[in-house]
C-alpha cells in the first residue's frame, strides 16, 4: 500500500490550492480518508476527512468553509482543494487512510489510521 501527495508549493496568501493522494493498494472508496498537517515545531493537526462507503465529511475549524475534501474514485484519490490560503496555512500536509469504512469524526481522532502518505509542503507567503 501506498498513498503518494502532491500538489504541495508556494502560493499567495487568499490563493487556491488543491492537494491530491493518490492511493495505490487499496481502494479509497470503501477507506476513510483524510489530511493532516503539520507546522514547524508543532504537533501534526487534523485538516479534514471523509468517510469510508459514505460522503460525510468533517473539517478543522481552521479551515471550514473555505476547503473541500473529496474522493476521486476512478483515479482512486482523495483530493483536498484549500481556498483564501493564510500564512498560518503554511505546513507540511499529510494524506492517511483509515480502516474499512472509517468515519471522519474517527480518523479526525487519529484512531484507526492504517497508513500515512509522505507530507507535501504547502508555504503561503504574505
Amino acid at each position: 500500500v501506498q498513498l503518494q501527495a502532491s500538489g504541495g508549493g508556494l502560493v499567495q496568501a487568499g490563493g487556491p490550492l488543491r492537494l491530491s493522494c493518490a492511493a495505490s493498494g487499496l481502494p479509497v472508496s470503501s477507506r476513510g480518508m483524510g489530511w493532516f498537517r503539520q507546522a514547524p515545531g508543532k504537533e501534526r493537526e487534523f485538516v479534514a476527512a471523509i468517510s469510508g462507503g459514505t460522503e460525510n465529511t468533517g473539517y478543522a475549524d481552521s479551515v471550514k468553509g473555505r476547503s473541500t475534501i473529496s474522493r476521486d474514485n476512478t483515479k482512486n484519490t482523495a483530493d483536498l482543494q484549500m481556498n483564501s490560503l493564510k500564512p498560518e496555512d503554511t505546513a507540511v500536509y499529510y494524506c492517511a487512510a483509515g480502516k474499512y469504512r472509517t468515519t471522519w469524526r474517527t480518523l479526525r481522532d487519529k484512531n484507526d489510521i492504517n497508513y500515512w502518505g509522505q507530507g507535501t509542503l504547502v508555504t503561503v507567503s504574505s
